[in-house]
């Protein structure tokens, strides 16, 4: 059975987590402290999860995800993420992640930062643009008429392929736009950032009950995205 690594396990990766065992993966988390104190996670989600260091989580994941703040990039380790796809889920937000100069510049995006410190593997920029509680109440079969588009990123498209194919088995569907540098379409500020996936689109979007997204409305979004 093919395995789900994450690097980080707060409010996006335990989601994750917990949609990958829905969907019959196995889970193997981790985050910045001692495994253990992912022990009562991975008891709610059972036999298929277990906790380990960042190292052995993207060691042995056949997707790794990370999903912690972009602060934070410098620490993920590289050796057993050569050659794999590796899903970055990260927001820039200088009030947590400090003043990261290329960031501010827009000389990069923050999965190009990822990308420069992870030189071997494939960013694959996904799953940042919709709120956790949404992530977790959206997921359809593929056959479902309301299946709800996340938006993907990323410069090697054997690596959006594959990241595809784990949207799809944890019930998304996806839409392409286009390499690393466009992924700034999906972050904050713009359109298709959580509200789409929102009942009702006014400001307390984040609270509001999910609802599906197509992916005509996603690709609106993106398309009217502005730096």
């Amino acid at each position: 059975m093919a395995t789900l690594g994450l690097i980080g396990s707060g409010h996006i990766g335990s989601t994750l987590a917990r949609l990958a065992v829905d969907a019959g993966l196995d889970v193997v988390l981790s985050n910045s402290r001692e495994p253990q104190t992912l022990s009562d996670l991975v008891d709610e989600l059972g036999p298929r999860a277990r906790a380990a260091t960042p190292a052995q989580a993207a060691a042995a994941g056949d997707w790794v995800v990370v999903t912690i703040p972009v602060c934070a990039v410098g620490t993920v380790p590289r050796e057993p993420l050569v050659g794999k796809t590796v899903i970055d889920t990260g927001n820039y937000w200088a009030p947590r992640d400090g003043t990261i100069p290329e960031l501010e510049t827009q000389e990069l995006t923050d999965s190009e930062v990822l990308q420069r410190h992870l030189v071997e593997a494939h960013v694959v920029k996904a799953f940042n643009n919709i709120n956790y509680r949404h992530l977790r109440a959206l997921p359809r079969r593929v056959d479902a008429a309301d299946r709800t588009t996340l938006p993907i990123a990323g410069n090697d498209p054997d690596a959006k392929k594959h990241a595809a194919e784990l949207l799809s088995l944890l019930g998304y569907d996806h839409v392409d736009m286009g390499p690393l540098t466009e992924s700034w379409r999906s972050q904050v500020g713009n359109p298709a950032f959580c509200m789409p996936y929102a009942l009702t689109k006014n400001d307390q979007y984040l609270n509001q009950p999910a609802a599906p997204a197509s992916a005509a409305e996603i690709s609106v979004a993106l398309a009217s995205a502005r730096r």
